[in-house]
């Protein structure tokens, strides 16, 4: 997607804010503005009926002249954004949420009463009539129906069907077509969470006139049933023949983690992402997963055995928005299986950092959670029992520790503090270190220990600080004033902070800075022995790990794991985005895809190679050359949707700022041209497909519309959306649509499912929604309740989903986690979508066909 810069900017800042406020109040806030949206809903869905009825009434009372009269322009509302864990569009400070400053000036439309008829019908004789539809009536309406309802409830976010006929507008059914609309539900607030589905097939006028009318927080969308099913009550849903499995997954945690990089000795990498801890070799160039974790990834460390593994996770929430528990899992990282599951219920929020001891050979383990106290226990690794437990600090703990040679001592250290605690009888006692006349950092990021017993701390300064004990000063503190730890050295190293040590064989450290970019080597008596500096795009050394004393594995805040030697430099060997990501596009005959996300960057990778191949800022480019082709501003709001036209010969691009822009494509995809503007949506435009004919176009939008286009007669509105019935989509990526109306669970609300594909054999569509999932329906999937399989992986709300041109995997996209999961495609048999469609719908063979395009 490409983004506004400025509010990019302001998107950004408000997110890094967020994370300082309490959990009490973010809940509030997500609550506050789950309302709002719900409450903007309910009053778009009252001033719609509203409107129809005194449509109606006009018609009657009208029928021989014009109807209505031009209203003055007025500031356009526009729909809350709908989630704040969907969110892409930032509000700014000082605005008020849902409203435009900056009015849009649309010209008024016209509107023949003739559009809303299905084919064949004509006007009773005289009753001909034009409407005017003027900009700001729809507003003024809904601004009328504010003070009739101010709320609507909970019962508005379900989710609800109804069958039904649309009948034929005539000036003699007008009043009971009002009474209908009140009686299916399409209009009383009193039934807006009702979930039913009702048949009207006695009333049918035709078969082809038959439609199913489906409610999203109170909001009807009527969907028409293709030609082709005679009986859509008897249409069997089961899920899939063809199953998903993790193949490869993109991207490292380095932007806010610490101490998750390892060199294991069979040759891997060991590292998370989301809710997968990633063994990758180095060599042969292969991935293994563990992911038996059910949130987000947090911390991770080696036992002494160089074989097991324990890693912590964050608590998370359910679709509900209940917590979920977090845990520690310590499993084998030759076999994969879990052998324990630590602190089940024990942890809040989730865990920050973990330890294995050593002097014992790993006997314990010890972890601090994410609770305000930041509690501290150890743990029995075989017994998976707790064997002691104590606050440690408010403050934030960035690392833990055992003593390598005393098990009896732990150490921590975080904002403002080093502590040293010994354990005695199911007893902790702590012990702060002493800054004494050295200047006290705002934080100690990290610490190792010496050959010699000392602790080395890098902090916030610059500086490694040597820390021993040291006789009690009796004078200052006391008689009976036991031992101390101070420092007893400070050691300049680097600008900024140092955000890791690592302690190699022989005494020698190596250190890696901040704000310089640098790693160090120094001697055991913290001589500088050689440096070298990291790429600048690659941002600053977050962790380090020895692969065999020359070679290094370096992870970088920019989400990068680097691979190299002091003599030979440092090359990517796992990249990243480093902030939200929601663009994904598959080539159509090459095993690549495009990425792009809020860090500003548009990423190409290899599905085969499994690398990036390049990284640039969005732009029309020349996927050989990178040569920019065009580079286009439209409207002044950020663009959620581009989509090319079958042939290429068309690239709709999608606002929100509600238009749908049309480029002409010529000189071989090397000139675009403006072809026209697609005005019609009352929100921000949020999916499009093309017909294979490369005429028309389907578009959803944030208030939950289905419009159809016709490019080629100049971007025009489609009225009667009865006509768009049996048109078939070169793609599908329309949440909402006839064919994939069951992937939405009763019960949901319009933000819950963010992204769809339909497979290009058109015989499944993966969704992505926005609990961390990816689903696998079958396609098409017209009926609610559809079965599918689900996938876990991600540790943020899935923001995107595409198949490979050959249906040979699947890509999706995390939000939040900067993951990008490859999924490989098993099973499933031959067929087409429109075989599976006419056999479960019992249609018989004289049936008509569906419209080819």
């Amino acid at each position: 997607r490409s983004i506004n810069a400025g509010a990019l900017l302001a998107y950004d800042a408000s997110a890094d804010g967020s994370a300082d406020f309490p959990d009490r109040a973010s809940m509030m806030e997500v609550r506050l503005q789950a309302q709002d949206d719900e409450i903007t809903l309910l009053k778009s869905s009252l001033a719609d009926a509203l409107r129809r009825i005194r449509l109606h009434d006009h018609i009657v009372t009208n029928a021989n002249g014009h109807i209505g009269s031009p209203v003055s322009m007025m500031p356009k509302p526009r729909p809350a954004t709908l989630d704040r864990s969907t969110q892409t569009e930032p509000t700014l400070p000082g605005q008020d949420d849902g409203l435009d400053r900056v009015p849009l000036h649309r010209r008024a439309q016209s509107l023949q009463l003739e559009d809303a008829l299905p084919p064949g019908q004509t006007l009773v004789e005289g009753t001909r009539a034009k409407l005017h539809r003027a900009p700001g009536l729809e507003e003024e309406e809904e601004e009328d129906e504010d003070e009739e309802d101010e709320g609507g409830g909970e019962q508005e976010k379900e989710l609800s069907w109804t069958s039904s006929v649309e009948e034929p507008i005539r000036p003699t059914t007008i009043r009971c077509l009002q009474r209908e609309d009140f009686q299916d539900g399409s209009c009383s607030s009193e039934q807006l969470g009702s979930a039913s589905i009702r048949t009207s097939d006695s009333n049918l006028s035709s078969r082809s006139e038959q439609s199913i009318k489906m409610f999203i927080r109170g909001r009807p969308i009527t969907m028409y049933i293709p030609s082709n099913i005679q009986n859509y009550e008897d249409l069997k849903m089961e899920p899939p023949p063809e199953r998903l499995e993790l193949d490869w997954v993109y991207g490292y945690r380095g932007r806010d983690c610490r101490a998750n990089l390892y060199f294991l000795p069979t040759g891997e990498a060991l590292f998370f992402i989301a809710c997968v801890v990633v063994l990758y070799h180095i060599n042969n160039r292969t991935q293994r997963h563990y992911h038996k974790h059910t949130d987000c990834v947090r911390c991770l460390t080696v036992h002494p055995d160089k074989v097991r593994v324990a890693s912590g996770q964050t608590a998370g929430v359910d679709k509900d928005g209940k917590p979920l528990q977090p845990c520690v899992h310590i499993w084998d990282s030759t076999t994969l299986v879990t052998l324990q599951q630590i602190g089940l219920g024990s942890f809040q929020r989730g865990v920050g950092s973990v330890a294995f001891s050593f002097a014992d050979s790993g006997a314990f383990l010890c972890v601090i959670d994410d609770s305000n106290e930041h509690m501290l226990s150890v743990w029995d690794c075989n017994k998976g029992t707790k064997h002691a437990e104590v606050k440690s600090t408010n403050e934030a703990v960035f690392a833990v520790e055992f003593n390598s040679s005393d098990s009896t001592n732990i150490i921590t250290c975080g904002k403002s503090h080093v502590y040293f605690w010994t354990l005695s009888a199911g007893q902790f006692t702590k012990k702060q270190g002493i800054f004494g006349k050295y200047k006290k950092p705002k934080f100690m990021q990290c610490f190792v220990f010496s050959l010699t017993g000392d602790v080395l701390t890098g902090d916030s300064e610059g500086n490694i600080l040597t820390w021993g004990k040291s006789a009690a000063d009796v004078k200052t503190l006391g008689k009976g004033a036991k031992e101390t730890f101070q420092i007893m050295r400070q050691t300049r190293a680097h600008e900024g902070s140092v955000f890791t040590l690592c302690a190699l064989q022989g005494g020698t450290l190596l250190s890696g800075g901040g704000k310089d970019r640098k790693i160090i080597r120094w001697s055991a008596d913290l001589a500088p022995e050689r440096e070298c500096e990291i790429p600048e795009n690659y941002g600053a050394v977050r962790t380090i790990a020895d692969v065999d004393g020359e070679e290094l594995l370096v992870g970088t805040t920019r989400n990068a794991i680097l691979r190299g030697t002091f003599s030979d430099g440092f090359v990517a060997i796992v990249q990243g985005h480093v902030d939200e990501m929601w663009g994904l596009a598959t080539h159509p005959s090459q095993n690549i895809f495009l990425t792009c996300g809020h860090d500003r960057q548009v990423c190409l990778w290899n599905t085969e190679e499994h690398m990036l191949d390049w990284c640039i800022s969005w732009m029309v480019l020349d996927l050989l050359t990178k040569e920019v082709v065009s580079e286009s501003i439209d409207g002044n709001e950020q663009l959620s949707v581009m989509r090319y036209s079958p042939d290429g010969s068309f690239l709709a691009v999608g606002s929100h700022d509600n238009f749908i822009y049309i480029y002409n494509v010529t000189e071989s995809g090397r000139r675009y041209t403006r072809f026209g503007k697609c005005n019609g949506h009352s929100s921000f435009i949020t999916h499009l497909d093309w017909a294979k004919d490369g005429k028309y176009i389907m578009s959803n939008s944030g208030d939950y519309e289905i419009l159809y286009w016709d490019i080629v007669a100049g971007c025009k509105l489609l009225r009667n959306r009865f006509e768009s019935k049996d048109r078939e989509w070169a793609s599908y990526t329309c949440v909402l649509g006839f064919h994939v109306m069951g992937v939405w669970l009763e019960g949901s609300d319009g933000t819950d499912i963010n992204a769809l594909c339909r497979s290009h054999s058109e015989r499944m569509v993966a969704v992505a929604d926005d609990f961390c999932k990816v689903h696998l329906f079958q396609y098409p999937c017209p009926k609610p309740k559809a079965p599918s399989h689900k996938y876990e992986g991600h540790g943020s709300h899935v923001t995107n989903v595409c198949f490979t041109h050959n249906d040979s995997h699947l890509l999706s996209m995390g939000g939040k986690d900067t993951c990008i999961l490859q999924w490989k495609v098993i099973g499933g048999g031959a067929g087409d979508s429109r075989e599976r469609l006419a056999s479960a719908s019992s249609a018989s063979t004289s049936s008509p066909e569906p419209a080819s395009s």
